[in-house]
């Protein structure tokens, strides 16, 4: 038997997300954000408050960075949500973390995440409550512990966080257990 829990909205997994912008100073900001993720082949959509210094940070300079938090650096991509850049304007730093400036996108790069995707925003508006942003994928980089022999990103390799939404936990992505587009075959 099922229990009813009304109306809340549980989807899993959200993955743990580390938009970075520049503050109006040119400090590197980061936030770490649950709803937001891929919306296309090039594309990536966030979901943002209105009040983030983040988002204002879009609004100026068009442009925002992705990385994906992982287990090694928990604590830091915590802290960095637990902060505002309105009250900590060096939060980057003092959470561990290290940024340089993207090659392709007005935005930073934090260095010690080992996946970052690099975003030009191509949409963004206001709606229920929230500042809704869609970025068009203009870099992916990797770092080498994450390629595969072939030269492939292994996402297993990441231990990439999501979000638990009802436990308010963090949890680990890696192992796999099946091959898309390849295990359903066998039910034909």
């Amino acid at each position: 038997m099922k229990k009813n829990f009304g109306a809340k909205a549980v989807i899993t997994p959200l993955p743990v997300l580390i938009i970075a912008t520049y503050n109006e100073d040119g400090t590197p900001n980061a936030m770490n954000a649950a709803w937001g993720g891929q919306c296309g082949g090039k594309h990536i959509a966030l979901n943002l408050g209105t009040s983030h210094a983040t988002t204002e940070n879009i609004k100026r300079t068009n442009a925002f960075t992705v990385s994906f938090a992982d287990k090694k650096h928990l604590a830091a991509s915590d802290y960095v949500g637990l902060v505002s850049a309105k009250t900590e304007k060096d939060k980057i730093a003092k959470a561990g973390l290290h940024a340089e400036k993207s090659e392709f996108v007005d935005a930073p790069v934090i260095t010690d995440y080992p996946l970052t995707i690099e975003c030009r925003v191509v949409s963004m508006r206001e709606e229920l409550g929230e500042f809704r942003v869609v970025g068009e994928v203009v870099n992916l980089s990797a770092d080498e512990e994450l390629l595969d022999e072939e030269g492939k990103i292994d996402l297993g390799r990441l231990e990439a966080l999501v979000y638990d939404s009802p436990a308010h936990a963090y949890r680990v992505v890696g192992e796999r257990v099946g091959s898309a587009f390849k295990d359903g075959l066998a039910l034909k």
